[in-house]
């Protein structure tokens, strides 16, 4: 399989508890191809893109390499949808825990961005990837400002 791939079954078998079945190999693939030459990934995860709990068909696995955020979405027919959070864009995360899952907030410069039906026990985990790869690539960007 692909590198995307490997890493959200690692995640998948770390936390079953989140609603992460549908396509994976499909949506893992839209993130493969558009990894750029020396883009490696630390992390992917996966979970429903929207801002309903009810809404368990919108599947999107998340990737972090070490220069961006990925999103990546497979249509079920033809076409995909890709998303991309460069440390530029990044504001700050919200993280939610409710009763049974939990969501994760991204806020970018232009958009929100929501990944619902976590299992609540991976959202330390998806947290803690995301600010410590964000706060390392923020300091670069400082650096490069100030020279």
């Amino acid at each position: 399989m692909g590198q995307v791939y490997d890493h959200v079954l690692l995640y998948k078998k770390k936390f079953p508890g989140g609603i992460t079945w549908w396509r994976l190999k499909k949506h893992s693939a839209v993130i493969e191809q558009h990894l750029n030459p020396g883009e490696t990934i630390s992390y992917a995860f996966a979970g429903q893109k929207n801002d309903k709990w009810y809404d368990v068909t919108s599947t999107a696995v998340i990737a972090i390499t070490n220069k961006r955020i990925l999103i990546g979405q497979k249509r079920i027919v033809w076409g995909y949808f890709l998303n991309s959070i460069t440390p530029d864009l990044y504001n700050d995360m919200q993280v939610y825990s409710g009763l049974i899952w939990g969501k994760v907030t991204i806020d970018t410069v232009k958009e929100e961005v929501v990944i619902t039906n976590l299992a609540k026990d991976s959202l330390r985990e998806i947290e803690t990837q995301i600010s410590e790869f964000m706060m390392e690539e923020k300091k670069k960007y400082a650096q490069n400002s100030n020279k």
